[in-house]
């Protein structure tokens, strides 16, 4: 199910995988990718990304695609860099699209979601039962973007 990534680079930054995770249908997880996404010159890791195999409403309202940079690297839209090297691991899996969630005040996710050429398809409000509702959270921004 797993794919080699060893090619997922550029000239600035490249993503090293640290772990994958199988699906787990009884909580609705599905298969997933976890990287640190370094950068090309020094190796240094300054952040990382994750990418979740498949599509559910899990996947619907949390994402095909999570990213956190960290503090000192923020400001060159590497999140959004990573996204697109995560775009092209998801073409080989064979999926169609992806989607990116955050939250609707989080600008600079925004700004990640719409540099990395995603739309946004909604802002839509979590169902009661969802893991991220229960933990305090109400609506998420949907992004899509269209891999074909």
């Amino acid at each position: 199910m797993f794919l080699d990534t060893l090619a997922l680079g550029n000239d600035e930054i490249f993503l090293r995988l640290y772990r994958t995770a199988k699906a787990d249908p009884q909580r609705g997880y599905v298969p997933a990718y976890y990287f640190y996404i370094c950068k090309t010159d020094d190796q240094t890791e300054i952040g990382c990304c994750d990418l979740r195999i498949g599509h559910n409403e899990n996947t619907y309202y949390g994402g095909n695609i999570g990213y956190e940079i960290y503090k000192p690297y923020r400001g060159h839209h590497y999140a959004a860099k990573a996204c697109q090297l995560l775009f092209d691991l998801a073409r080989k899996h064979e999926m169609g699209y992806l989607i990116i969630t955050c939250s609707p005040t989080n600008i600079a996710s925004r700004k990640t979601c719409e540099y990395a050429g995603c739309r946004l398809k909604e802002i839509a409000q979590l169902p009661p039962h969802n893991e991220m509702y229960r933990a305090g959270e109400t609506e998420k921004c949907i992004y899509v973007i269209d891999l074909d």
